[in-house]
């Protein structure tokens, strides 16, 4: 995948960033090409070596019938957790680190539906306020509209799919 200076990408677990520079360097030796991204959420910045944008799952933003899919996903039924937290974690965290927004809602809803049943650890609170931070920058940039009124909006979906899980479970158990 190719990108040029002012494209804006997605760094796999880090978020939003903006091609500042596309730049060569000698590293032992060898001269490499390499992106110069700045991190929307921590405002730094990233050497991505051009020849290694794929393995390391850089990628341009969703576009807008993705962040529709996004929503779909969000709005889906929530999936049973693994019971072993570690072998969740470890599931959860390859979704994360995937690059794939897609995984990272999956992600999110699942810790969001998990933290009513039990308390997330340390690490997977972490992680569940980490992927919503990343689900909700990636559609507010696509969208180009505010960070907190994606945040409730997508506050509110997860709550009227919790609520709706809640109901399905009540009706048919009685």
């Amino acid at each position: 995948m190719s990108f040029k200076v002012g494209d804006k990408v997605i760094y796999p677990n880090q978020g939003v960033g903006v091609i500042e520079d596309v730049t060569e360097r000698t590293i032992g030796g060898e001269a490499t090409e390499f992106y110069m991204v700045r991190l929307a959420a921590s405002d730094s910045t990233v050497m991505v070596p051009v020849s290694n944008v794929d393995n390391v799952g850089m990628r341009t933003l969703s576009s807008e019938q993705q962040v529709e899919r996004l929503y779909t996903i969000l709005g889906s039924d929530f999936s049973e957790p693994d019971p072993d937290w570690k072998t969740r974690y470890k599931l959860n965290l390859e979704k994360m680190n995937s690059g794939e927004i897609c995984e990272v809602v999956v992600v999110l809803r699942n810790l969001y539906y998990l933290s009513f049943r039990k308390s997330l650890s340390f690490r997977e609170k972490r992680m569940f306020d980490r992927a919503r931070e990343l689900v909700v920058s990636e559609i507010a940039t696509v969208k180009q509209t505010e960070l907190a009124k994606t945040e409730l909006e997508v506050d509110q979906i997860l709550d009227e799919t919790y609520n709706r899980t809640v109901e399905a479970l009540v009706v048919s158990s009685s």
